[in-house]
């Protein structure tokens, strides 16, 4: 008779859930060397990111609220902002309705650099298919999902 897989974690189970979370890391690190190899000259990762953001979540954000999204320092923040509006990637302007708030949006150029640095990518997620079928991808972005919804609202608490 087969034994049931123990589905309840237990005290000593720190170590598989710290394994869990080293390899999600070592997987980051591995796909943004990756992803920065393909960028185009001067863009870096955290400005693909709040290109990314603006074309997934929202269209204008205040300096603030992208520093918050992404747990960065406001002068970080604003130091990506400025080098993004340098590259006339995004336009910040006064918010009319304050006098002190800015309101930061994606231009058109700034949208074709993501849509074209994902195009980059194109080789290495053709390969990423040849090793990995639809349905292990699938299952994994589900689960990979639910934890970050976790770790998302555990953030504000």
């Amino acid at each position: 008779m087969q034994k049931q897989e123990d589905t309840q974690f237990s005290a000593d189970d720190g170590p598989l859930l710290f394994s869990y979370f080293t390899e999600i890391g070592i997987i980051s690190q591995l796909s943004s060397a990756l992803f920065q190899s393909v960028l185009p000259d001067g863009l870096t990762i955290a400005q693909f990111g709040v290109l990314n953001w603006f074309c997934r979540v929202d269209t204008e954000a205040t300096p603030g609220r992208l520093a918050k999204a992404f747990q960065v320092t406001g002068g970080a923040m604003t130091n990506t902002l400025k080098r993004l509006e340098n590259q006339r990637l995004i336009k910040i302007e006064p918010d009319p309705n304050s006098g002190r708030k800015k309101r930061v949006t994606i231009t058109e150029l700034g949208r074709e650099t993501r849509d074209g640095a994902i195009s980059a990518l194109e080789p290495l997620l053709a390969e990423l298919t040849q090793r990995f079928d639809k349905q292990f991808i699938v299952k994994q972005i589900s689960g990979l999902a639910e934890v970050r919804e976790f770790l998302d609202e555990r953030r504000y608490r």
